[in-house]
């Protein structure tokens, strides 16, 4: 299968060229608007990788809906308007769109979901990410997919919010109830760590993930590349791509 990887001067965009050919890919094109990369993708490409930066999301899955090619969705920090786009490419072709790619963090969604349902809204959640200092967007696309994957397990018991709570700075009083809160750091070269925290009365339970090469997350993308080839149009996560669905 020939692809093309949007992003590629990034560190994911690299990562991603790098193992590709272990997948039984081939990389034909490696877009990205630092010099030396390709501008565009060629014709004969039937699958496209985006890991580029968010404002370029709605040109580029706009061009591989006319061209009736799969498309994987690795940016974060995506607007409601560039989320419009990708939602009326999906009805023409596969899209799989996750904040992350990576095995262990679809597991801990599964669980964090799970825990929720069952501790219930007497436990405090508190989530907790960590990365480089080089990202852009907070909070990170991974700690967003934690907290809805704990609204969703409190949905299940009639406990749910309709938002999140991001920081806190100043007076603002005692904690509310049932209050789902995001806190991100940035530092150093830290790829990526997770921490999803139960917090109750007697004991407090946590769930953390910490990846420790971006391998992790390209091996998961260009598993979705494979997977999505031949699918019915639709938009697909990392759920479906696992069999966690």
């Amino acid at each position: 299968m020939k692809i093309a990887i949007l992003g590629a001067a990034g560190r994911m965009g690299r990562k991603l060229a790098e193992l590709a050919p272990a997948a039984g890919l081939e990389v034909i094109a490696k877009v990205d608007v630092a010099d030396g990369f390709d501008r565009d993708w060629p014709s004969e490409t039937e699958g496209v990788i985006d890991f580029s930066y968010h404002t370029a999301l709605p040109s580029a899955i706009d061009k591989a809906a006319a061209e009736g090619i799969p498309y994987v969705i690795g940016t974060t920090g995506v607007t409601p308007g560039e989320q419009a786009h990708v939602d009326a490419a999906a009805k023409k072709i596969p899209v799989v769109q996750s904040g992350n790619y990576s095995l262990g963090v679809n597991l801990m969604l599964e669980l964090v979901r799970k825990a929720a349902t069952i501790l219930g809204p007497e436990y405090d959640v508190e989530i907790t990410e960590m990365h480089h200092r080089h990202k852009k967007d907070a909070p990170s696309g991974t700690a967003l997919m934690l907290a809805k994957a704990a609204n969703a397990g409190r949905a299940e018991i009639g406990a749910a919010v309709d938002g999140f709570t991001y920081g806190r700075h100043g007076d603002i009083g005692e904690r509310p109830d049932r209050e789902i809160a995001i806190h991100a750091l940035r530092g150093g070269s830290v790829v990526g760590d997770h921490t999803v925290m139960f917090a109750g009365e007697l004991e407090r339970v946590e769930f953390v993930h910490k990846a420790q090469d971006r391998a992790a997350f390209a091996a998961g993308a260009l598993k979705a590349m494979v997977w999505a080839k031949g699918r019915a149009s639709g938009i697909y996560s990392m759920r479906d791509v696992l069999g966690f669905s």
